[in-house]
């Protein structure tokens, strides 16, 4: 009798031993225990390091704080200015309350993935084509304000939201080819009207400076002869004044005949 007894004993220790054994929890640095006791909720999380879980009366439910990206699947899109677009993003976020990332929403990540697909839809229809393109940085940070308002009840922190990608189709990529050329051959023109402007301003002041001395434009003359020989040109040219044609006209010219007046 004393051996069964002592035997039962063994068997009772061994089983306490296992389950003080199997309550034993180790939790990581990044990871927190949600405990339900009897079904109601621990004031405080548990962790990190070990933490005892006496089943079945507690359940944990580990929840991990590290920073976790969440890639929107690419939507359609329509622009304000009626552009049709395909845009995916990414969101940085991470949980800062465990008990209400557990409590208060039943899978958090698919519910901020939802929120974030009709955000993008939304917030994108809004803008414009240029804007979308131009203002990318303060629609993202529309869109990461928006998000966190949802997520923050869960405590879930969106830290931050992209725009990755914005694929156009190939008829309005051809147009806004033809638009930047255009734009190019636009500066392209004034840029060359400038310096036509900028080249006759110095010629009128060139001519002004030379007709103050007279002198001035045969030494102009002699030096274009100079520049002319250097090139081996064999082709002289002598500059003369209009005026000499004019006074050579008037030579030429048969006098008028003289009328007489009739008494």
């Amino acid at each position: 009798m004393p051996q069964v007894l002592g035997g039962f004993t063994t068997i009772i220790i061994v089983i306490v031993v296992i389950y003080i054994l199997s309550s034993i929890k180790i939790l990581a640095e990044y990871e927190r225990g949600v405990i339900f006791r009897l079904g109601r909720l621990l004031p405080a999380a548990k962790g990190p390091g070990i933490i005892l879980v006496f089943a079945p009366i507690d359940r944990m439910v580990r929840v991990s704080l590290r920073q976790e990206a969440l890639e929107v699947p690419p939507q359609d899109i329509i622009t304000r200015d009626n552009v049709t677009l395909k845009v995916n993003a990414v969101i940085f976020l991470r949980v800062i309350e465990p008990r209400k990332a557990v409590v208060e929403v039943s899978n958090y990540v698919y519910q901020t993935s939802q929120f974030a697909q009709t955000t993008l839809r939304s917030v994108l229809g809004e803008q414009e084509l240029d804007e979308l393109l131009a203002h990318r940085d303060k629609i993202n940070l529309r869109l990461q304000s928006i998000l966190d308002t949802h997520t923050s009840p869960w405590g879930v922190k969106v830290t931050n939201v992209e725009v990755k990608q914005v694929d156009l189709n190939e008829t309005m990529v051809r147009a806004m080819a033809k638009q930047a050329e255009a734009e190019r051959e636009k500066r392209s023109k004034i840029i060359h009207s400038e310096g036509e402007f900028s080249a006759a301003q110095r010629l009128v002041d060139a001519a002004h400076l030379l007709s103050s001395e007279p002198v001035s434009v045969q030494l102009r003359y002699l030096q274009t002869l100079t520049e002319i020989g250097v090139e081996k040109n064999t082709t002289v040219v002598f500059p003369v004044p209009v005026d000499f044609f004019s006074g050579i006209q008037k030579l030429l010219a048969p006098p008028a005949a003289s009328t007489t007046p009739k008494g």
